[in-house]
């Protein structure tokens, strides 16, 4: 599988969840990359919602918290960040049919 069709695989399935940590006015703070490295040990594809209030864009967002949770962004779209842990990634980028 290459990696435009591992990322299409965890979009379609990134469609059933909801976004389950809030970047807010506060900003990113360990507290932020605790949850999201916790989330993301349990459940391996999560949201990222980025509200109005907060600093930055989503882009911005997503490459920090992708670098200091050790993840993969999957995609952003408008203010929502889909992020996937590496193990995931390098195995569905691996797979072959």
């Amino acid at each position: 599988m290459t990696e435009k069709e591992a990322r299409k695989e965890l979009m379609r399935r990134a469609l059933e969840i909801n976004p389950t940590v809030h970047v807010g006015k506060d900003g990113l703070k360990d507290s932020v990359y605790e949850e999201i490295s916790a989330q993301l040990k349990k459940n391996r594809l999560i949201k990222v919602k980025v509200l109005d209030n907060s600093e930055g864009d989503a882009k911005e967002v997503a490459d920090i918290l992708s670098e200091m949770t050790k993840s993969v962004v999957v995609d952003v779209r408008g203010s929502v960040i889909i992020l996937t842990d590496k193990r995931t990634w390098t195995s569905l980028s691996q797979k072959k049919f």
